[in-house]
């Protein structure tokens, strides 16, 4: 048995319940990762988890809806300096602007999991945005069970959308996000 199930292999598996379900996040198991470019070298970052509430229906995936709040005031920009920029007033104002969300307007089948279109606010300023999805089943678990799975979202932004918009002449502006969510069904 292999190790992963992705999301459309769910989606199309026939004894899937056919009712929405809800999931809890377990945020000791789960992680926001980002990746940014600093002074033209990639650099990875992390962010916190925040409330996240999430509705799946795996017979008809445009039912599932995903909102979740990541804690800006426990990001890290991988280096000391980087973080104190990447918090400060001209970047992120954390001090006015504590949390970021993203809630979804609509989920899609893709050939390898769904795309989430939705709304991502961060400064104040709400955007459209988009989220790649691919949803695992627990390692060793029957493949009807779905009472535990991992959910990798990945999208990249352009922070200066957002007014994100400080020190220019050493971070890019394109900024690549990785949220690997455990949840587990209520």
């Amino acid at each position: 048995m292999t190790r992963v199930l992705t999301l459309i292999l769910i989606f199309l598996a026939a004894s899937v319940s056919a009712a929405p379900e809800s999931y809890t996040l377990v945020p000791k198991r789960s992680e926001i990762s980002f990746t940014y470019s600093l002074s033209g070298a990639p650099t990875k970052g992390k962010m916190g988890v925040g409330k996240t509430q999430m509705v799946l229906d795996f017979e008809d995936v445009s039912r599932s809806k995903v909102d979740v709040t990541l804690d800006l005031s426990k990001a890290r920009a991988g280096l000391v300096f980087a973080t104190d920029a990447m918090r400060s007033a001209t970047v992120l104002n954390v001090a006015e602007f504590p949390k970021a969300r993203f809630v979804s307007t609509s989920v899609r089948r893709t050939s390898t999991g769904a795309r989430l279109a939705g709304n991502l606010t961060l400064r104040g300023v709400t955007r459209p945005f988009e989220l790649d999805a691919r949803i695992f089943r627990a390692r060793g678990s029957d493949p009807e069970d779905l009472s535990e799975l991992s959910i990798v979202l990945t999208g990249r932004m352009n922070r200066n959308n957002f007014g994100a918009t400080g020190y220019p002449d050493l971070v890019g502006p394109n900024v690549d996000l990785r949220i690997t969510a455990r949840v587990i069904r209520n």
